[in-house]
This record gives C-alpha cells, structure tokens and sequence, in this order.
C-alpha cells in the first residue's frame, strides 16, 4: 500500500481516483484523467515506494496535464490557487 503525505503531515492511503476527479475538474477527458492516474500509480509502483508527498504527486500530475493539454494544466493551477486562498481565508476566520 502506498500512503500519501498531506502537506499538513496528515497521512491517508493513495487512492487514484482522486486524481482522476482532479484532473476532469481541471477539465481533461475521463479517458485522459483515468490514464493519467494509472501512469502515476505505475510509476510509484514500479519504484517500490511505500510514501510520497502530496507535493510530489502535484507535480506528477501537473507535467502529465502539460503533456496532454496545456489548458487543463492552466485550469488546475487557477483552481489550486482558489482552493488554498479558500482554505487559507477560513484559517484566519
């Protein structure tokens, strides 16, 4: 089992199909967003990691997004950034 490392040190299981939501959020197709989650997966796998960080699979998905469609790469980076300046707003509440 793979277990991802949360930005706040929380840790919880890998499960691919968050990257697929992920990615049809930012706007790729369910094919491109289920391929993109299997060649994660597979690459984590294939190099026998137990952890890895939250900000590692980012930048696994995001040059993966690249590759495949430049606007979705930019669809993430805008929604990521709302979700944090969000997340951040309700910390200061």
């Amino acid at each position: 089992m793979i277990t991802v490392v949360k930005r706040d040190g929380r840790k919880e299981e890998f499960i691919p199909e968050k990257i697929v939501v992920s990615c049809l959020k930012a706007g790729a197709t369910p094919e491109a967003a289920r391929k993109i989650a299997k060649i994660i997966e597979g690459r984590l796998l294939e190099k026998g990691v137990s952890e890895v960080t939250a900000k590692e699979l980012t930048k696994m998905i995001l040059e993966l997004l690249k590759k495949e469609n430049e606007e979705w790469y930019k669809n993430w980076i805008i929604f990521d950034r709302a979700v944090k300046r969000r997340r951040t707003e309700e910390e200061l509440k």
